[in-house]
């Protein structure tokens, strides 16, 4: 159990694809634009890691050497395909504000990364916490950065008018350059985080900083 702790964690924070890995930049900050679109991309590329790590992680050792890319792209679309046709049956909107990057989802970097990576190396029992802490861990830096965004952005949370009819929307933060910023930010703020689990309070005579 706490090696499970240990490798979501993982994923979570201390290799946060985003914040730390910076693998799959171009669709987070496309969709990022509401926190709907981003909990939708989140989510979706969760699943297909997921399930793309677990088939890897059971058939890795029928699958020729040779040929092991190709049969993980066959995967990984295969679970895209299945999260694309789902979301245009029963969230036909989300579907259509998010457009071609859920079909993109099969040429991302973070799931091929990780199954190239990890799932084609590792135990079984490793797979699960690994595919969910990075799923998750992308999840959640793409609500965030959707919540910052949409709020000053558009003044509204997942739609919802929450500042008032007096807000004067900030479009900047609805625009490419507002999200970059917006994403620098969080960078900064998973790398302290990271610190600060790593290694205790940071220590600023380490960091040659003075009083």
């Amino acid at each position: 159990m706490k090696n499970f702790w240990k490798i979501f964690v993982n994923g979570l924070v201390n290799e946060n694809p985003l914040l730390i890995l910076m693998i799959g930049l171009c669709s987070s900050l496309a969709v990022t634009t509401s926190v709907s679109n981003g909990l939708g991309m989140g989510l979706s590329m969760t699943f297909v890691l997921l399930m793309s790590e677990l088939v890897i992680g059971i058939f890795k050792k029928l699958i020729p050497s040779s040929v092991r890319i190709p049969v993980f792209i066959i995967v990984i679309a295969a679970f895209t395909t299945v999260i694309d046709y789902v979301l245009q049956a029963y969230f036909p909107a989300l579907s259509e504000s998010m457009g071609l990057f859920i079909p993109l989802i099969v040429v991302n970097c973070i799931i091929m990364g990780r199954v190239e990576a990890y799932a084609s190396k590792q135990p079984l029992i490793n797979i699960i916490p690994d595919g969910l802490g990075m799923g998750l861990g992308y999840t959640w830096v793409l609500a965030a950065i959707s919540l910052v965004r949409e709020l000053l952005g558009n003044g509204s949370i997942l739609g919802i008018n929450v500042l008032g009819n007096n807000y004067i929307p900030i479009l900047f933060f609805a625009l490419p350059p507002g999200g970059f910023l917006v994403f620098g930010l969080f960078i900064s703020f998973g790398l302290f985080l990271k610190a600060r689990l790593n290694s205790g309070p940071i220590n600023r005579d380490k960091m040659g900083c003075c009083s």
